[in-house]
């Protein structure tokens, strides 16, 4: 992989690989962003998922799914990464325009590049898990070879 594409904001080239980015998703009930699936995955109670469902910003769905005072749902760490994998793979398989600029990177290694999160992005420095670019890559793959998402 020669070429890195980084992504954050939505307004920006590749924002569209955000999980803020306005794409629905139909997963089960239709969610108005990625961050508002995942965040709501969280948590068992019906009620706090509908809470997030309907909360018309992702980034304030993405402070609920923080709440601590909520109770996380006891998997939770165990699951987060193929929940995350769903929600990319509906985004994916539901927006042609998505779907289309991901296979447009090619080989490139696509990186979530912010200092706000080491774990789904880069840190900012290079030095987080860049799981969100890692899933991106793998969808990206299962495209390129036809794998039904």
């Amino acid at each position: 992989m020669s070429q890195t594409i980084e992504f954050y904001r939505t307004g920006d080239a590749y924002g569209c690989f955000s999980n803020f980015s306005a794409h629905k998703v139909v997963i089960g009930a239709t969610w108005p962003t990625v961050e508002h699936y995942f965040q709501a995955q969280k948590f068992l109670d019906d009620e706090l998922r509908k809470k997030i469902m309907t909360e018309p910003s992702p980034m304030v769905a993405a402070r609920m799914g923080r709440n601590r005072a909520w109770p996380l749902r006891p998997d939770w760490r165990r699951i987060k990464d193929a929940i995350m994998r769903d929600g990319v793979r509906a985004k994916v398989a539901q927006h042609h325009d998505v779907r289309e600029t991901l296979l447009g990177t090619g080989e490139a290694l696509i990186v979530e590049h912010t200092r706000n999160d080491s774990y789904w992005g880069d840190g900012g420095d290079g030095s987080g898990k860049n799981m969100l670019g890692r899933i991106l890559m793998e969808v990206r793959a299962e495209l390129a070879r036809n794998a039904p998402l």
